[in-house]
């Protein structure tokens, strides 16, 4: 890959990052399936738009998850990308968002997820790392990267900055500021300064590991003013945060800073933190908070070209991605199955939230009746167990399948090996996915301009 000022990126390069991914593509097969790289796929596998660069990968698609199981009979997980759902979502935020909307890798970076989200229009993406900065120049030469991470090594600012073309950081922090500097060689670049906000009405608090206050981050913007950077400021409400308000609380500390400092403002970023509608709980929809933040940048004293920026992740990709797991063992209302908290399902340890579920039997119906099931994950670990039931007929057996909805965020992005269990399978469905829609409600609607 042609990279800034001519490098040609070689494997075992210093920020060369190729890109290794498990599709299903093969006509049939219970075996793990080969890795495919982007400059060696089969032709049927990728394509090169011209123009863009970008590098499109081919899964192998079915109607739906019972298809899926009837006619691989897989033994093993499977994730299942919809992307007509990531899509419609997507475009959700390019028609809304008053603003340029970036997809923050973190929440899931396999190829298939971050390809239909450039087919949808996303040309500028959140990275952290050099690795995701290196993942987005590799599938997509036109787009933008921003290393939105406040605290970056030395030889990752360099790499970023030298080879793949990046010019947004963020700091939140004096020494990080002096780092930023003494290692960049580019005047024109964007310095960001993430301000610690509150968290109100989100599920993780992001405020208590980053953030300058109100005070810091003056100070910071006054210097990156005076060594001649364009200045921007950055903050995070939380993960999954509930509460559309919580934006204009945010956006009104940034107003108290912008009274106090001397820069221009040329980018403000509000972050993340946008939720996705899971089982049983009930968020306003995604337009109360594009009402909220245009509402709030509307009160600042900010430059008539002053870029407003977002970051999705978690609404983008949730509702986007299921994952078909097999029953291995029944012991009365206990299921074993073949994925677990170390691998795909991490997160309700942490939201404890409710994940939708059916069961899939392709060679005859299940039971009508219903009842709650303990899930044990495959390791031998005896923490490996999700804090939420499954509710499945009364009939489930081993062999039967259970699709697992919701499951697009921090899914395959937080998986390990752990035990020796690793899935890596991926293909597409056609159908719906299970689970509720973010969709706009009166009543939500009315609770966000209270």
């Amino acid at each position: 890959m042609r990279l800034k000022g001519g490098w040609q990126a070689e494997a075992g390069d210093a920020g060369a990052n190729f890109i290794m991914c498990r599709i299903f593509t093969a006509t049939e097969s219970q075996a793990p399936m080969a890795f495919a790289d982007p400059e060696n796929a089969p032709d049927a596998e990728r394509k090169a738009d011209r123009e863009s660069g970008a590098v499109a990968y081919a899964a192998r698609t079915f109607a739906d998850a019972t298809a899926l199981a009837a006619r691989l009979r897989p033994g093993y997980p499977v994730y299942c990308v919809r992307p007509k759902r990531i899509k419609a979502d997507t475009r959700r935020f390019l028609r809304g968002f008053p603003g340029r909307t970036l997809y923050a890798v973190k929440c899931n970076p396999h190829p298939l997820v971050m390809q239909a989200i450039y087919e949808a229009g996303v040309r500028h993406f959140d990275t952290a790392s050099l690795g995701e900065i290196a993942l987005v120049r590799e599938l997509f030469r036109d787009a933008t990267a921003y290393f939105m991470h406040p605290v970056k090594a030395r030889a990752a600012i360099l790499s970023a900055e030298q080879v793949y073309d990046v010019s947004h950081f963020v700091v939140d922090h004096t020494d990080e500021l002096d780092k930023l500097i003494e290692t960049t060689k580019d005047d024109e670049i964007t310095i960001f300064v993430r301000l610690a906000t509150s968290s109100k009405g989100a599920v993780l608090d992001l405020s208590r590991k980053f953030g300058a206050s109100v005070d810091e981050a003056v100070k910071l913007l006054d210097r990156i003013h005076r060594e001649g950077y364009r200045a921007g400021i950055a903050f995070h409400v939380g993960s999954q945060c509930r509460d559309p308000m919580a934006f204009r609380d945010a956006l009104k500390r940034v107003g108290l800073v912008l009274a106090r400092t001397e820069a221009e403002i040329h980018y403000l970023d509000v972050g993340g933190g946008f939720p996705a509608p899971y089982v049983g709980e009930d968020v306003p929809p995604l337009e109360d908070f594009f009402k909220a933040i245009e509402a709030g940048v509307e009160q600042l004293r900010l430059r008539r070209d002053a870029v407003i920026l977002c970051e999705p992740g978690r609404a983008v990709v949730a509702s986007g991605l299921s994952l078909l797991v097999q029953v291995q063992l029944r012991k009365g209302d206990s299921l074993y199955i073949n994925d677990g908290i170390y691998h795909s399902l991490s997160e309700p340890l942490v939201f404890n939230n409710h994940l939708p579920v059916r069961l899939i039997r392709p060679d005859g119906p299940a039971a009508a009746e219903t009842r709650d099931f303990t899930i044990y994950g495959p390791t031998c670990d005896s923490h490996d167990v999700l804090p939420t039931p499954f509710t499945l007929p009364v009939d489930v057996r081993e062999g039967d399948w259970i699709e697992v909805g919701q499951v697009g965020a921090y899914s395959n992005a937080l998986a390990t090996g752990f035990n020796g269990f690793k899935p890596e399978t991926f293909v597409e469905l056609e159908d719906e996915p299970p689970g509720p829609r973010n969709t706009p409600t009166q009543n939500a609607r009315q609770a966000a301009v209270r």
